[in-house]
Formats: structure tokens, C-alpha cells, sequence
């Protein structure tokens, strides 16, 4: 069975690469993810997608998401826990509903490489060895690219380096020296607990409609992304933000 995995950039129908575009017209059937929170309309943006690049060319199928324990023990094992599960789930869908013949193709948001399970869980689906898979993967705008655009800075300093981390790393991180982080998979907005000085540059729905941008030094602008954050969540029922910090310099 063919698998196309396609980058289909942070949530704008025009910031598909043509790559992807091309990728969309080489697969017959769609495979969507509900996340199934009621107000989600991440489902409907990828049909907003499909309408404006290869209209009517598909069959989409709606994959309910397994549900995931947000608070565990252990995030690892609750990760993995829910990766299994998306995998048979995935796998059942691709043996009853995919016909011989046809090729699969998942719209990925974002970039496939960058903290999105879709490869793991399609390479759990070929251990598996029920199905024969063969996948390849088509890169995507990322929500990191998108934020340095809007905010037209360049992510990191003359001759150093950047940190891409997680919320749920970011204060390790900081307290390890790190200077310059980019930070994803902050539902808990994790830098209201940082000290120091520090420099924000902050977006949340890149390249939606009611995409939110925020910069400023941290301490006060604080205020103002909490404001924007429950704007971005009232008007699409969710919130994909991702941020760079710098430590401020000692003058």
C-alpha cells in the first residue's frame, strides 16, 4: 500500500509547498484525524485544503483520534501508549476502507519531522507486518518557519545556535544556559515561570484567519499574549502557538 505523508504548513490553505500540491493529486483517498473537542475545526481546514488544491479529486475517510491522558505518571509511556493505539486504529481503517489499488495520504499539519507522531505511527503500522506499507514524506512550512517569517527576525545570533524545546522542557533548559529558544507544545504558557530577562516573539494560528502575533520583553508583554491566546482559542476552538525566547543580554 502506498502512504503519502504530506506537510500541509501550520493552517493556511496557501502555504502548501508545491511539492505538496503535487503529492495531494498522486493519492486517491485522504485520511483525517478528529480530535473529535467539539468547536475543533482542524478537520474542516484540511477539506478547505483539499478544495483549494485538488478539488473533488478525493474520498476522504475520518479517522476518530484515541483519547490521551494529558496529566500522567509517565509522558513517555502515555505517548507511546496513544501512539499504539492511533496505529491500530490507522491500520484498521487502511484494511476495511482503502480499495487494492488506491493510495493513502495523510495531511500532516506543520512538518512532519517536527514533534508529530505520524511517521512513528505509520512505521508501527509496517512492524506490524499485517500490511505491506510503503511511505514517503513530503516536508511542510513548519509553525517555526512561520513565526520567524511574521516576525521578520532570524531565529538565531551572529555565530550561535538555537534550542527548539518543548513547554514541558523549557525551564531545564533555560536554567542549562540555553540563550536562544524556540519553544513548542506549550499548552501551560511555561515561560510566565522563567527568571531573568528575556525577549519574546510570540504567534499562535500561523497562517489562519486569526492568526495572533506578540513581541516584546517578556515581563510585559505577559499580559498581552494571555489576551491573544484566548482570542485565538475563541475564534477556532484551539490554540497552536510556538514562540522564541532570547535572554537579554547583561549591558
Amino acid at each position: 500500500m502506498r502512504i503519502r505523508l504530506i506537510g500541509i504548513g501550520p493552517g493556511g490553505p496557501d502555504d502548501l509547498t508545491v511539492a505538496a500540491v503535487r503529492a495531494l493529486d498522486s493519492v486517491d483517498v485522504i485520511v483525517v484525524a478528529d480530535k473529535n473537542r467539539g468547536v475543533d475545526d482542524l478537520v474542516a481546514l484540511r477539506e478547505e485544503i483539499l478544495e483549494r488544491h485538488a478539488p473533488g479529486r478525493h474520498r476522504v475517510v475520518v479517522v476518530p483520534d484515541p483519547p490521551r491522558d494529558r496529566d500522567p505518571a509517565s509522558y513517555t509511556m502515555a505517548v507511546q501508549d496513544w501512539h499504539a493505539a492511533r496505529a491500530e486504529k490507522y491500520e484498521s481503517v487502511l484494511r476495511t476502507e482503502i480499495r487494492d489499488g488506491e493510495s493513502v495520504g495523510f495531511l500532516v499539519w506543520g512538518d512532519p519531522s517536527l514533534y508529530d507522531s505520524t511517521i512513528r505511527v505509520v512505521e508501527d503500522i509496517r512492524a506490524r507486518g499485517v500490511l505491506h506499507v510503503d511511505h514517503d514524506v513530503i516536508p511542510g512550512v513548519s509553525s517555526v518557519q512561520m513565526l520567524a517569517a511574521r516576525h521578520r527576525l532570524v531565529l538565531n545570533r551572529i555565530g550561535g545556535s538555537v534550542t527548539v524545546t518543548t513547554g514541558r522542557r523549557l525551564l531545564d533548559d533555560a536554567a542549562a544556559g540555553h540563550d536562544d529558544l524556540v519553544v513548542m507544545l506549550d499548552g501551560k504558557l511555561t515561560c510566565r515561570e522563567l527568571t531573568g530577562d528575556w525577549d519574546i516573539w510570540w504567534g499562535a494560528n500561523l497562517g489562519t484567519g486569526d492568526e495572533q502575533l506578540v513581541a516584546g520583553r517578556l515581563a510585559e508583554v505577559l499580559p498581552e499574549i494571555e489576551k491573544a491566546r484566548s482570542r485565538a482559542k475563541n475564534a477556532r476552538g484551539w490554540v497552536m502557538d510556538v514562540y522564541l525566547l532570547r535572554r537579554v543580554e547583561a549591558s
